[in-house]
């Protein structure tokens, strides 16, 4: 349900000229590979990835529920606030490298976020826009029933309203960048008051999670 959702959040997205503003057209390419109309409709056919040795394919990661193999860029500019001037932004407030169990990698976000929530002295509830970068939707899912962003049933929709990487991919070495101009998008871009938060956070493989806490500027 939630790789579905990611999926179906990032068509409308492109529907209604949502990335426009994010993406630069290289090769004369201006629509990527996915998200892709029909894979909604996919997603419950692939079959699992990681089957239970010696046994069934009982395993609940797939294809269709995990990020795709993508390249990618995306660039931040980190200015004083003299060098800024009037332009409006994202000011960052907070920021967390944590390390967790190696055993459970995906889960880093957790200890991350609420680390940069009581830097800052701020709760969830205060949170306009929240992006999480996930290889995984069991790994996202996990993440967001442990921040209480989520239950089986619901996903909080302050969270990745673009889709998030489920759909849009994964690229290495620039999806922390990628986050941060979505958080632009939706806060600043699309006139979220001076004052508003958003938050970007990623799971980091071997055990360790990142999050940074942002306010808008104007």
């Amino acid at each position: 349900a939630y790789a579905e959702r990611s999926h179906r959040l990032a068509l409308v997205q492109l529907e209604v000229g949502g990335f426009d503003d994010e993406v630069v057209a290289l090769d004369e390419l201006g629509r990527d590979d996915s998200p892709r109309e029909r894979m909604t409709d996919l997603l419950p056919r692939f079959p699992p990835l990681y089957p239970t040795l010696g046994g069934p394919a009982t395993g609940s990661v797939t294809a269709g529920n995990s990020c795709r193999i993508s390249d990618g860029a995306a660039v931040v500019a980190i200015v004083s606030t003299g060098s800024r001037g009037d332009a409006p932004g994202l000011a960052l407030l907070a920021h967390a490298t944590i390390g967790c169990d190696p055993a459970l990698p995906g889960i880093g976000p957790v200890a991350a976020v609420n680390q940069v929530l009581a830097a800052a002295g701020v709760s969830l509830d205060d949170i306009a826009a929240f992006e999480i970068v996930g290889a995984f939707a069991a790994q996202c899912l996990a993440v967001l029933y442990s921040l209480d962003l989520a239950t089986p049933d619901f996903v909080d929709p302050r969270v990745c309203s673009g889709g998030g990487a489920l759909a849009l991919g994964h690229p290495w070495g620039a999806s922390g960048a990628v986050s941060v101009v979505r958080l632009f998008t939706r806060l600043v871009r699309e006139g979220a008051p001076a004052g508003s938060l958003g938050i970007a956070t990623a799971a980091v493989g071997g055990g360790m999670g990142v999050a940074a806490l942002f306010e808008v500027v104007r």
